[in-house]
């Protein structure tokens, strides 16, 4: 379904909601932008939400039904209830590919895909996933370890992957994701160390300014540019263009 179109639903499906559903929706909204479960991305079981929210499991599964409609949220049988989109590792090699790439293959295929995706989220980017770039921005400033800041770098990239409405790209974009975790972190020297002048925090502001202004053209420059310094910064000379 194009992502138009599923935006359009989803609108007219959140018109119809009676005021009480509304309030279980934004709740939701707000929980996942606030990284509620950032750590295995799981949502507790349907009863164990329920009663947390102190809403019925009627009115969860209706909130809960329009968030995977807009891929914030999937569902593994058996599993339970994660945030994000769908994975689709079993289309994908992972190991396979990050041992037939390397790092300057990883970024430039980065920079093809993501400067679109930033083009993209400033589109269709929703105020709940603006609310969660943002989050990631504080928390990369506040990072005090290299590990906690590539955890919120990477998770911010992906937030803006999945406010592209796109589940093709997010899915193409979390693979390449896992590769660059593989390949680039993997294999290079900790050169992005967690500083407060690190000029990824002023880049990363940047994209995420373009996105809430719905400027893409801008969005997708800032993307562009951020990544090409981090380019130049993680390889020798004789990989850049």
């Amino acid at each position: 379904m194009p992502a138009e179109l599923a935006r359009l639903i989803t609108k007219s499906t959140e018109d119809r909601l009676p005021a009480k559903d509304d309030v279980v929706l934004r709740k939701l909204r707000s929980l996942i932008a606030e990284g509620a479960w950032a750590n295995d991305r799981r949502l507790p079981p349907e009863r164990e939400l329920a009663l947390t929210l102190g809403v019925s499991r009627s009115d969860l599964r209706k909130a809960l039904a329009i968030l995977e409609a807009e891929g914030q949220i999937w569902r593994h049988v058996g599993k339970g209830t994660f945030v994000g989109t769908r994975p689709i590792d079993a289309l994908f090699d992972v190991s396979a590919i990050a041992n037939q790439t390397n790092p300057a293959e990883v970024l430039r295929t980065r920079l093809i895909l993501e400067p679109q995706a930033a083009r993209l989220a400033a589109l269709y980017a929703t105020p709940a996933q603006i609310s969660e770039m943002r989050a990631c921005l504080a928390r990369t400033r506040s990072a005090e370890t290299f590990q906690q800041y590539v955890h919120w770098d990477s998770r911010l990239h992906q937030v803006i992957g999945e406010a592209t409405r796109n589940r093709l790209l997010t899915g193409l974009l979390d693979v390449l994701s896992a590769v660059r975790r593989a390949v680039v972190w993997g294999r290079l020297r900790e050169k992005e160390s967690p500083r407060t002048d690190n000029p990824s925090l002023v880049e990363h502001k940047r994209i995420v300014d373009a996105i809430e202004n719905r400027e893409s053209e801008a969005a997708a420059v800032a993307m562009h540019d951020h990544l090409e310094r981090v380019e130049r910064v993680l390889l020798p000379k004789p990989y850049w263009p």
